[in-house]
């Protein structure tokens, strides 16, 4: 059975491993080997986001995406793992270009059960593709919270910094066309 504060203890002691990344996405994949354990004590009823852990070097998320909810492309600017315990999670992948535009990249779909690496240079967008909720847990190497970062949207890709309202209202937007 998912114990939340059991796994947030986990990861909070994977500040002190060699490789802290690494240690994390064991801790995150061993939680996920149920992900209807996990669904069951962290599933929101609507999209959000909501902050389970926070400190200087660590941050631990609980993100639920809408259903067929898009977020626009954005940096982390640190390690991230994605694991998704319902639903699917659509990541499309960008570099920046020569001059300094956005390039696509590629893609990848991560499913209930399975966890996603995001080194600290990606840039990606992330979509909902199913019609109910998504819910993914973010673990983040560093303060997520503080750390300045860039979005580029909504409207054309220009980078513009990390505006955490504008991210809000696209949550809310998604909440309301999917009724919730």
């Amino acid at each position: 059975m998912f114990d939340h504060d059991d796994f947030l203890a986990e990861l909070t002691h994977c500040r002190s491993e060699p490789d802290p990344r690494r240690a994390a996405q064991d801790v995150l994949e061993r939680a996920l080997t149920d992900a209807g354990d996990v669904c069951a004590a962290l599933a929101p009823e609507a999209g959000g986001i909501s902050l389970l852990s926070h400190t200087p070097d660590l941050t631990v998320i609980n993100v639920a995406w809408a259903p067929k909810m898009r977020l626009v492309p954005h940096d982390h600017r640190m390690w991230a793992l994605i694991g998704i315990y319902a639903g699917a999670e659509d990541n499309e992948f960008f570099r920046r270009g020569p001059n300094g535009e956005l390039v696509e990249s590629g893609g990848r779909r991560v499913h209930a059960g399975e966890v996603c690496l995001l080194g600290s240079s990606a840039i990606h967008a992330v979509a909902n593709p199913t019609d109910r909720l998504t819910g993914a847990v973010h673990v983040y190497g560093g303060d997520f919270v503080n750390q300045p970062r860039s979005q580029w949207g909504p409207g054309d890709l220009v980078e513009r910094p990390y505006d955490m309202a504008d991210i809000n209202r696209q949550f809310d937007e998604a909440n309301r066309a999917a009724g919730l």
